[in-house]
């Protein structure tokens, strides 16, 4: 027996070592085999899914990308029910996170206040006699977050990025853009009346009677478009060196007195000798119309913005009247559950003591390391691409590669946890909570003001699907909350994830180098570090995504917006690009042994397509046109797989097919 048990030991220890390890291996699902990828990639990757998938009636669409908060706000929903039952000690993470949501999820309670809690402030307006106290009253809105007709904020320097700054920003209007208002096709005709109807409902929820609420509403209507006629549109807010103009506070007191900026930054607690108004139009028509327009006007005007700032956080008449624009606007056809609102309002105002817990219990350490080897492989990869590209001097690769290499990269969450000590959270009392939250985070961007950037700060929440390009830091950042399929998994081959959250990476380093982030140095100040030759060649090809993007068209015949979009467009280009490179450093990238039938390069283009695999209504669908500076999903796959080789040779794509551009009309801009 005991010569059998060690012959059995000896065969399984001799097992084990000549056992192979197990590969990494997910289907990629719903590819529709019967398509001809040359024609519509998204259609061949995607359409079986897509021509099932039911969007959910309280969303404005299904699948990846932003749409995955969906399913987000479910997971934050369960960690928060669970908390707010937890019996966590008073000024706790636990206590804070738990106490606000059971206050918003107490709607008897909401309901029975009504509209109360903002009497006092609709009191307030009424007792304004002149414009100086017109605009303390709007700075003491603001700082409670409701921005009006003072768009205020503290930020880098443009020009000294390692300092934060005053800025103001043109703002006023209610509906997404100026265009709403002077536009008159029939889609925004419907919106506009749409919104007017919603400023009525708003003053007859406080106590106007029908005929004098659309008066009013009118009125705010007007007020609104003379503003919006002032505003840039958005591909003018692309111009980063035209929407910096640093002034002297003394001198704009003599230019706009109406607005008296000395007493309006006093009023806003801002101790500042100077401020970056980045879109003066706006303030000189504002101090024009601030004498223009009646006191009595400007009441109705703050009445309206009072209401409609905090209608979302009183009884649920405003909660209605709010979705009743939201679906004209987004085509969603019911509101989203209570817990779910709360979800989203959590993360909002309390989102660091919120992605506390959520990376506890949804975020691995191995993650946040492999993400990290990840990114750290990429820009090996890109800096290779720049030594490759013709249209370049050496002179400027230099810089370009100084720029890459000084990159801060941030994955998962912060280093540091934001404090939440000044925030009060109290059960049964939601509205005092939603202040002191928003004065909590009023009181931490004005500290800033004068002092050092913090370059470890996060400008979004570790939950939230989503990745972004920071240039005055030049950070990327990569919350734990897209490090999750079919992005990013730790059981999938490299082709997956280096299709998947590979494509996010490169793209958002691309933004390092896109058409504003390329304005900016390797130290976040908006710097030329560019020779003037090569500057004009980059913006030839830029020029050429313009073009190219704009014949893209959805819903038959309305086009992408290709100036507005290019910045997106070119990292869509180039991302795929790189992690294409990457990909093929690695031992999978090399092979071509088939998984499922795909090659490991189809593998790799079929995922991505699969990260962009949404569905979305109509009427969102024309909002993301008009106003989402990225592409719409069906052109983040088919617009870059056209401008890159090896999608061609990866499918055997050939001329005749709709995908089909001849090599020299290919873009390569990084």
């Amino acid at each position: 027996m005991k010569k059998y048990m060690i012959l059995l030991v000896v065969v399984l220890v001799l097992q084990a070592c000549t056992t192979e390890p197990e590969e990494k291996h997910v289907a990629i699902e719903g590819v529709n085999l019967a398509l001809d990828p040359g024609d519509d990639f998204f259609r061949y990757a995607n359409s079986i899914w897509y021509d099932t998938a039911q969007i959910p009636p309280s969303q404005a669409g299904v699948g990846a990308y932003m749409f995955m908060n969906y399913p987000q706000r479910i997971r934050l929903q369960g960690i928060l029910d669970s908390v707010a039952q937890a019996d966590s000690p008073q000024g706790s993470i636990g206590q804070k996170v738990g106490d606000f949501y059971a206050s918003g999820m107490d709607m008897a309670t909401i309901n029975e206040r009504s509209y109360d809690p903002i009497k006092p402030i609709l009191s307030n307006i009424e007792s304004i006699n002149s414009v100086s106290s017109l605009m303390e009253f709007v700075a003491a809105q603001s700082m409670a977050g409701n921005s009006s007709i003072i768009g205020f904020n503290v930020g880098p320097d443009d020009q000294n990025s390692s300092m934060n700054i005053a800025h103001a920003g043109q703002t006023g209007i209610g509906l997404p853009t100026r265009d709403y208002y002077f536009n008159t096709d029939p889609s925004t005709s419907k919106i506009q009346e749409a919104y007017k109807t919603y400023l009525a409902t708003l003053f007859e929820l406080t106590g106007t009677n029908a005929s004098e609420a659309e008066t009013k509403a009118n009125l705010v209507y007007d007020i609104e478009k003379q503003l919006a006629a002032s505003h840039r549109n958005r591909v003018e807010l692309r111009d980063v060196k035209a929407n910096y103009n640093k002034m002297a506070v003394a001198d704009l007191n003599k230019k706009q007195p109406n607005i008296s900026w000395s007493a309006m930054l006093e009023n806003l607690g801002a101790e500042t000798d100077s401020i970056d108004i980045g879109q003066p139009a706006y303030y000189e028509k504002l101090n024009q119309l601030l004498k223009s327009i009646s006191l009595d006007d400007w009441k109705v005007y703050l009445s309206a913005k009072t209401i409609g700032n905090y209608a979302g956080i009183l009884s649920q008449p405003f909660i209605d009247a709010e979705f009743e624009l939201s679906k004209v606007l987004s085509g969603q056809s019911v509101q989203r559950s209570r817990g779910e609102v709360m979800a989203s309002m959590v993360d909002n105002l309390l989102g660091e003591a919120l992605g506390q817990l959520y990376v506890k219990k949804y975020f691995p350490e191995s993650a946040k390391k492999r993400m990290l080897e990840l990114v750290n492989n990429f820009q090996k990869a890109y800096a290779i691409r720049i030594d490759k590209l013709e249209w370049m001097s050496d002179s400027t690769k230099v810089k370009a590669k100084e720029k890459l290499a000084a990159m801060n990269k941030k994955i998962g969450y912060p280093d540091s946890w934001r404090d939440y000590s000044n925030v009060e959270i109290q059960k049964g009392k939601f509205f005092e909570n939603v202040v002191s939250a928003i004065k909590a985070r009023y009181e931490y961007q004005l500290a800033k003001l004068g002092n050092p950037v913090d370059k470890s700060e996060w400008f979004t929440t570790p939950s939230t699907v989503t990745a972004y390009n920071n240039p005055s830091g030049n950070q990327i950042v990569f919350p734990a909350g897209i490090l999750q399929p079919p992005y990013f998994d730790n059981n999938a081959d490299d082709a997956l994830n280096y299709g998947g959250i590979g494509m996010v990476i490169g793209h958002e380093i691309t933004h390092t180098f896109d058409d504003q982030g390329a304005q900016y140095d390797k130290d976040g100040n908006v710097k030329n570090w560019w020779t003037e030759e090569d500057f004009a060649k980059f913006r030839a090809r830029t020029q050429q995504v313009i073009d190219q993007y704009s014949t893209f068209t959805v819903l038959d015949s309305v086009h992408v917006k290709g100036a507005m979009t290019v910045g997106e467009n070119t990292a869509d280009i180039s991302g795929v690009a790189v992690a294409y490179d990457a990909f093929k450093m690695t031992e999978q990238g090399q092979d071509t042994t088939r998984i499922d039938g795909f090659t490991p390069d189809q593998r790799f283009f079929l995922s991505v397509a699969r990260i962009w695999r949404v569905k979305m209504k109509d009427e969102y669908l024309r909002l993301w046109i008009n106003n989402n500076s990225h592409a719409p999903p069906v052109w983040r796959v088919n617009g870059p797989l056209m401008n890159t080789d090896a999608f061609y040779k990866a499918f055997d794509i050939q001329p005749g097919e709709k995908m089909y551009l001849p090599k020299e009309e290919r873009i390569t801009v990084w």
